[in-house]
């Protein structure tokens, strides 16, 4: 492992119980990991440090990006809005698939893909760039419990609403110092598979489904969404299973995902999910009388737009990653039969980046292409001013039926940025970046909405196929 967690002193960290020889005990999640001096636990980021517990990764991030909401499984809080992602390293589970191992995975973590923000830097990051939502997310943010409720309580303080996308393998203590400080929960269900969890996931079912229910009781926005194994959970007993669970045990109105999977990690030799069997999962759950069920990772397909439940009448439309209201008043009902709409909208809407008709004149950079291909429909633009005074940066979309003009990134002194650049129309081929001279800029392929890219295009190149990402793991060699 490189050096990360020896740049910075540890952080205190809650949810300890102190036993006898210095040992203690970290009641952060279901593990309850007994862990002795000079020691971690299961994670690899909460450690013993002179009988204490403590926190390796507080403020230790993956570079914050500015993303939209439904890139969480989030459809029904806010269509639309744009969020800023912070991820950080570690993680309570190790399963085989994760589309996030290069972080989740302490021992993988390298000190390049490491950026320090302190709770405060993070607040105003979103303020800076009018953002409504920061989004607790990537690896998960379980095992970054102590600057994500400090930070989260800030952004509140802010009018900043809180995302938590987690696969909430975590305590019920823990679950009650969130509530206070998160506005939404995108929970991941793996399976309902309990001998699943335990082989798969290296965890176990049973805290999950009652912490969800926990949040659920508490009146907190929840959607849920499944990872549709190819071979393993794209069947119609996890469909069932699925809907069962959030029908009886929450609400029929709790939004249910079935998401498309990607061979990565530890589970290469295999394909994507077929989209006919995700077509099939969500029938069954719309059958069993769940109200609004989609699918992630698609494009191209009715089940990711929001209808009325009551008329039928489409709300709001999707394609990937961007999503438009059509079909809803400014009071939140059914344009057309005047039913109350299942959706909840931000106080103050998103304003959105401003745009302009051309590139000004002393724009002096060429702007950098990249086009989709395959299923590779979304890009990380990484970008940073380098200069003492604010620069702009621009991004626009090329191909047919796309509205023509660039939108604005306004960046401060030595500012790094990262957003997201998803395919926004059916006949859009890519995205162009301009920057200017005093600007640097990378870009980093994205495989669907959970994978967190962290290798330069110029570095590595664009994968000539679109299954699995690089970097690719490598299972070790024993001598």
């Amino acid at each position: 492992m490189d050096n990360w967690k020896n740049q910075r002193d540890p952080h205190p960290a809650r949810l300890e119980e102190r036993l006898e020889d210095d040992v203690v005990r970290c009641h952060l999640s279901p593990r309850h990991c007994r862990i002795r001096p000079g020691q971690h636990g299961f994670c690899m980021v909460r450690a013993n440090r002179d009988g204490r517990l403590v926190s390796l990764n507080y403020g230790r991030s993956v570079h914050a990006t500015e993303e939209t909401i439904e890139t969480e499984a989030v459809f029904q809080y806010a269509p639309g809005a744009r969020i800023l992602s912070m991820g950080n390293i570690g993680c309570m589970l190790n399963c085989d698939y994760c589309h996030n191992w290069k972080t989740s995975q302490a021992r993988f973590v390298a000190d390049k893909d490491i950026y320090y923000y302190t709770p405060e830097e993070v607040v105003e990051i979103a303020k800076r760039h009018n953002i409504r939502v920061i989004s607790w997310t990537y690896n998960d943010p379980v095992v970054w419990h102590e600057f994500v409720t400090e930070t989260a309580g800030l952004a509140h303080e802010a009018g900043i609403i809180n995302l938590f996308k987690s696969a909430f393998f975590i305590s019920d203590e823990a679950v009650e110092e969130l509530l206070p400080v998160i506005d939404i929960f995108s929970i991941s269900i793996k399976s309902m598979d309990p001998v699943y969890y335990r082989k798969l996931t290296k965890g176990w079912i049973e805290p999950v489904l009652e912490a969800t229910k926990q949040v659920y009781r508490a009146g907190k926005h929840v959607e849920v969404s499944t990872l549709m194994v190819t071979d393993l959970s794209d069947n119609e007993s996890t469909a069932r299973d699925v809907a069962r669970f959030v029908g009886e045990e929450l609400g029929p109105e709790v939004p249910t995902h079935y998401v498309r999977f990607h061979p990565d990690y530890k589970m290469t030799n295999t394909i994507r999910t077929p989209i006919d069997r995700l077509e099939r999962a969500r029938q069954i759950a719309l059958d069993m009388g769940l109200h609004h069920v989609y699918l992630g990772n698609v494009y191209d397909t009715e089940a990711t737009k929001t209808w009325c439940r009551h008329c039928e009448h489409l709300q709001v439309t999707r394609y990937g990653l961007n999503a438009q209201l059509v079909g809803v008043t400014a009071g939140n009902r059914c344009a057309e039969c005047g039913e109350p709409a299942d959706l909840k909208q931000l106080a103050n809407p998103d304003p959105g980046r401003a745009r302009v008709a051309e590139l000004p004149p002393d724009q002096q950079v060429e702007p950098a292409r990249f086009q989709w291909h395959g299923d590779i429909r979304s890009l990380h633009v990484q970008v940073q001013n380098l200069a003492s005074v604010p620069q702009q940066v621009y991004e626009r979309r090329f191909g047919d039926g796309v509205p023509p003009g660039w939108a604005v990134l306004p960046l401060a002194p030595g500012e790094s940025y990262r957003f997201i650049a998803a395919k926004a129309y059916p006949g859009e081929r890519g995205v162009e970046v301009a920057v200017p001279a005093a600007c640097q800029s990378s870009l980093h392929e994205v495989f669907d909405r959970a994978h967190f890219p962290t290798l330069d295009l110029l570095e590595e190149p664009s994968a000539s196929e679109d299954v699995t990402p690089f970097p690719r793991y490598e299972k070790p060699v024993r001598a």
